[in-house]
This record gives C-alpha cells, sequence and structure tokens, in this order.
C-alpha cells in the first residue's frame, strides 16, 4: 500500500509519464498484463495457484495459461491430465470466429470429446479467459474441448467453466487460423 501511494504522488508530481508510469503503477497495484506486471503479481492477483500450461503450435508459437486449480479444481485436474498424456498433440483449433478460438476437439469438428460436471464460478470471461466447451445442458461440459476468448465475453459469465487465463502470448492467440494444430501442452507448477 505505501509503494502505491509513492507511485500515485510521482504521476501527480509529473515525475513519472507515460508508459512509465503505467509499468509502475501496474507493478505498484498488482494488475496482471500491464506493463511492469510480474507473472508472479500475476499469480498472486487471484490468477490461480501458480499452476500454467503452455501450449506450442505446430506452426510455431506458443502461449501461456495461468490455471485456476481454485476456481475449478476437475476441469484443471483433467486438462492437465490429457496434456500429460499428449492427448491435445497434433488436434487442432476448429473454431475461429471475431470474440473466440476453439480446439482441443479429437474429430476436429466440435462434436467429439467426452462429458463431465461443469464448474461454474465468479471468473469473468475477459480477453484471454480460457473456458470449457458445453452442450445445451449448463450442467455438462466437453471434457477436452476448449476455448479462449479474444474479447470480452461477459455473457458467458457463470454460465461456462472458466478454467484459466492467457498470461503470456495473447498475440499468439490472435495469429491462430482455423486448422493449426496444437504440437504440445505442458502443464508447470
Amino acid at each position: 500500500m505505501l509503494r502505491r501511494s509513492f507511485v500515485f504522488q510521482a504521476i501527480h508530481a509529473g515525475a513519472l509519464t507515460g508508459s512509465g508510469a503505467l509499468a509502475a503503477l501496474a507493478a505498484a497495484c498488482a494488475i496482471p498484463g500491464l506493463p511492469g506486471q510480474s507473472k508472479s503479481s500475476a499469480a498472486q492477483n487471484g490468477k490461480g495457484s501458480g499452476k500454467r500450461a503452455v501450449v506450442e503450435l505446430e506452426k510455431g508459437g506458443s502461449f501461456t495459461i495461468q490455471l485456476f486449480p481454485d476456481a475449478a479444481p476437475k476441469t484443471v485436474q483433467n486438462f492437465e491430465q490429457k496434456a500429460s498424456q499428449g492427448y491435445y498433440n497434433g488436434l487442432t483449433f476448429h473454431r475461429v470466429e471475431d470474440w473466440v478460438v476453439q480446439g482441443g476437439d479429437p474429430r476436429g469438428n466440435g462434436t467429439g470429446g467426452g462429458t463431465m460436471p461443469s464448474e461454474l464460478n465468479d471468473k469473468p470471461f475477459v480477453v484471454g479467459a480460457v473456458g470449457v466447451a458445453r452442450g445445451q445442458d449448463i450442467r455438462i461440459n466437453n471434457d477436452s474441448q476448449f476455448f479462449i476468448c479474444t474479447k470480452p465475453a461477459e455473457w458467458l459469465n457463470k454460465t461456462y467453466t472458466n478454467f484459466g487465463q492467457v498470461s503470456d502470448g495473447m498475440d499468439v492467440v490472435n495469429g491462430i487460423k482455423i486448422g493449426d494444430k496444437i504440437r504440445k501442452i505442458t502443464v508447470l507448477g
């Protein structure tokens, strides 16, 4: 709290301006995704317990998902188990729209995967939020298909399971095209 006060005073006095002020403020207030925000601060800011998944694409590039085992423990456990068994290796992103990319379907067309119970929670579907696909029954999730929001999708809040947040590589997510393949997903932490 004391550091925030010094940062606000420095900005007010004109000693910090532009991106330097933004970086200092982000670091002092632990605002994830802004310049100056460390990954450990993002994890401490309610972004999970330190478990991360690195998704590597066959075409090159990768992105990191901060997982939320506190909000969706069975979903994270299922995702981690599938990733460690190589389940996602070679699967495609079959859906790319102006607000979302979706992959992890063993059939590659949005109809594959099994089922598991939903874990609805209070995590918001903001840019970079990672959720689980489901059908009409809000209580039942797909057990393999996941999606990443490329725009805010507040209509999904509390109606879909949010189990993670992209913490690095959102530019890679934004570059995903239909048919791009997952090389591998590695869970760390």
